[in-house]
């Protein structure tokens, strides 16, 4: 007997209608940005957060104890091994002597002393290469099983990118300390260099924060944004990064240990002398009274503004957002205040290598803050009443 026929079949054909199961295309463009070890990929990526915070306290420790220049030269590769005898560190410290830094301010330091800034110095770079290996090697294991999702692999050699960069005008930076008269490594070169390892750390918090979510969730999220928190903690971490800037330009002078009072500066609202550098534009990068007032006013600038912004992230309707602006007020609260302290003591070593430590903290608070007011995570009628 003859089969009865759809009325939806064309006539004149034996093509059957497709099954809603059957027209379903097997993929797109959601589904392929699903694809690929996401949770894998966060995990390494927060590995190499870690390394590059701990290289920014190492770099730190660094320039306090004043051990960035006790290496001469540049070895990417060569470089990883240290002295291993006695000839081979008078080698490195005999080249040590012939710089400015040895002849103008530590002639006569004894060998043993030199060796415990080498090691700082070595430590530093070798942190440097043990980042990049991370690097080179998660990519390349992930990208060989092909478990890279759609579109990652542009953003993944990027932070790879970044990194080489990183190490070149590392060496830029202290090229600068080994001729003339120069004691130090040139403060813009030092602020240069902190910088970009902010804008590493900055990049790595948000894929980190984006490969915490599929993309239906991050596209659906996208649909709730705040347009107007995002574009105020967007503001805030921009200001956050130039009063990073300005903090490597005091560390790279010294210029946090000249004056410890506070409000004031040498008993008045503007320090002695703060234009006595010719010609005057010097002043703003090489006069420790001008950049440390200089620093001072704008996290003055800056807790004002972030207290501003953090009153209308707690206006969000969206419980998560809010604690993430408490978590970032908190932060630009405590930082202010050990930024404070650290000034009352002098920058100590701990004070100054923890108000760094601190800059990381609200750097990355701000980021997270920024993050959920484009993405809103999802939420029941009943928490956001």
């Amino acid at each position: 007997m003859a089969q009865k026929r759809s009325i939806f079949e064309e006539v004149g054909t034996d093509q059957k209608p497709k099954t809603a199961t059957e027209s379903k295309p097997k993929g797109g463009l959601i589904e392929k940005g699903n694809r690929g070890a996401r949770k894998g990929i966060r995990a390494w990526l927060m590995v190499i957060f870690a390394l590059v915070m701990m290289m920014i306290a190492v770099g730190g420790l660094t320039r306090l104890t004043d051990s960035g220049l006790s290496i001469t030269e540049w070895k990417p590769v060569t470089g990883a091994v240290p002295p291993m005898d006695e000839a081979s560190w008078q080698a490195e410290f005999e080249k040590y002597q012939q710089i400015p830094e040895y002849t103008l301010q530590n002639e006569g330091m004894s060998l043993s002393e030199f060796k415990s800034i080498y090691w700082w110095e070595w430590g530093h770079r070798q942190l440097g290469r043990v980042i990049g290996l991370v690097w080179a090697l998660g990519y390349v294991g992930f990208a060989v099983a092909k478990k890279v999702p759609t579109g990652w692999h542009k953003r993944l050699i990027f932070i790879g990118a970044l990194g080489g960069l990183q190490g070149a005008i590392g060496w830029w930076m202290v090229s600068s300390g080994l001729t003339g008269e120069m004691l130090d490594v040139a403060s813009y070169r030092l602020a240069t260099h902190l910088g970009l390892a902010f804008v590493i750390l900055g990049f790595i918090a948000w894929y980190v924060f984006l490969l915490g979510r599929t993309e239906a969730e991050l596209m659906q999220a996208r649909r709730a944004k705040d347009a107007k928190l995002f574009g105020m903690s967007t503001g805030m971490l921009h200001f956050a990064f130039l009063q990073i800037l300005l903090g490597a330009l005091v560390a790279g002078i010294d210029a946090g240990r000249g004056y410890t009072d506070w409000p004031l500066m040498g008993g008045q609202v503007l320090p002695p002398d703060p234009f006595y550098i010719e010609p005057l534009w010097r002043n703003f990068f090489e006069n420790p009274s001008t950049v440390q007032f200089i620093h001072r006013v704008a996290g003055y600038l800056l807790f004002a503004f972030g207290v501003v912004t953090w009153l209308k992230g707690r206006k969000s309707a969206n419980k998560t957002t809010v604690a993430a602006f408490n978590m970032m007020g908190a932060v630009l609260f405590l930082q202010v205040v050990l930024g404070i302290v650290t000034v009352l003591h002098g920058a100590p070593l701990a004070l100054g290598l923890a108000h760094q430590v601190g800059a990381v903290a609200l750097f990355v608070a701000i980021s997270r803050a920024r993050f959920l007011s484009q993405f809103p995570k999802p939420q029941s009628v009943r928490e956001g009443l």
